[in-house]
C-alpha cells in the first residue's frame, strides 16, 4: 500500500534554502573539523556529528526539491530523520563543557550536580531523548495510514518533551553555578587568564537557542499534519535550521578549547 502524501511535505522544499544551508552548515563543519584536531578537544566530536546531520539533512531536502510534487520516501526519511536528531548531538557537547569549565575553575562546590555525575546525568537524558525521538521518526516513516503516524509523532513528542526537561535543568545548573561564583570567586576563577566568564554566556546562549528549537518542534508536532507550522517551510528555517546554523557559528568564534583544552 502507497504511504500517504500526508506523511510528507504540504508544500514544494525550497531548493535554494536547502543548498543553501547544506553549504553553510558544510563550511561551518570544515572550521570545526580544524578547531577540534588544533585544541584536541575530542569531547566536541559529537557537535561535529550533529554538523554532519545538518548537512546530510538539507541536502536530502535539496534532493527532495528537485522531485516535486513526486517526493522519494528515502530522502524524506533521511532529512526528517537527522534535522530532528542533530541539535540532540550539539546538547551533548555542551553539557561536557560545563562540567569541565567547574573543574577547571576548582568550584564544584557551587554545582548543585557534583561534577562526577553532572555530566553522566545529562548525556543520559540527552541519549533518551535521542533514541525515543528516533524511534518516533522511524515509526512516521514507516507508517502506511494516519494511526501509524500520530503514534510517531506522539513518540517524538515525548522524546523532545526528555530533551526540554533536561535542557531546561541544565539552564538552571548553570545559572545557580554562575551566581555562586560570582558572589565567592574561587582563586583559580581569579588567577586564570582565560575568558571563562565570556564562555558561561556563550553556554547560556546556545542553551537559549536550543531550547527554542526544541519548543517549536514539540509545538510544530503537537499541532499536526495539516497546521500552519508543518505547512509553511519558513517555520522551520527561522526557527529550527537558522538557530542551530547560529549555535555552529557561535562555536566556530568563541571554540571551547578556548577555554577548556585536553589536559594533555
Amino acid at each position: 500500500m502507497a504511504k500517504p502524501e500526508l506523511v510528507k511535505y504540504h508544500y514544494n522544499p525550497s531548493l535554494a534554502a536547502a543548498i543553501l544551508f547544506a553549504a553553510l552548515f558544510g563550511l561551518s563543519g570544515l572550521l570545526h573539523v580544524c578547531q577540534l584536531v588544533k585544541g584536541r578537544t575530542w569531547y566536541f566530536l559529537a557537535f561535529l556529528v550533529g554538523i554532519l546531520f545538518e548537512v546530510a539533512g538539507h541536502a536530502a531536502r535539496a534532493y527532495n526539491a528537485t522531485e516535486s510534487p513526486n517526493w522519494s520516501s528515502g530522502p524524506w526519511t533521511m532529512q526528517l530523520l537527522l534535522l530532528l536528531l542533530a541539535p540532540a548531538l550539539y546538547a551533548a557537547s555542551i553539557y561536557m563543557i560545563l562540567g569541565r569549565l567547574i573543574r577547571l575553575l576548582d568550584a564544584e562546590k557551587y554545582s548543585i550536580i557534583r561534577t562526577r555525575w553532572l555530566t553522566k546525568l545529562f548525556v543520559l537524558g540527552d541519549v533518551v531523548s535521542f533514541a525515543v525521538q528516533g524511534i518516533g521518526g522511524g515509526m512516521m516513516s514507516s507508517a502506511d495510514d494516519k494511526d501509524g503516524l500520530d503514534r510517531g509523532q506522539n513518540v517524538i513528542l515525548a522524546g523532545l518533551g526528555v530533551q526540554i526537561l533536561f535542557f531546561a535543568a541544565f539552564i538552571l545548573v548553570i545559572s545557580i553555578f554562575h551566581r555562586r561564583i560570582h558572589s565567592q570567586p574561587t582563586r583559580a576563577s581569579e588567577e586564570t587568564p582565560l575568558p571563562w566568564k565570556q564562555y558561561i554566556l556563550v553556554l547560556y546562549f546556545v542553551s537559549i537557542l536550543i531550547m527554542i528549537r526544541s519548543i517549536f518542534r514539540l509545538a510544530e508536532f503537537g499541532a499536526g499534519q495539516t497546521s500552519v507550522l508543518q505547512t509553511s517551510e519558513v517555520f522551520l528555517y527561522c526557527l529550527d535550521t537558522m538557530l542551530m546554523f547560529f549555535c555552529c557559528v557561535v562555536f566556530n568564534l568563541r571554540h571551547p578549547s578556548q577555554v577548556v583544552q585536553n589536559p594533555k
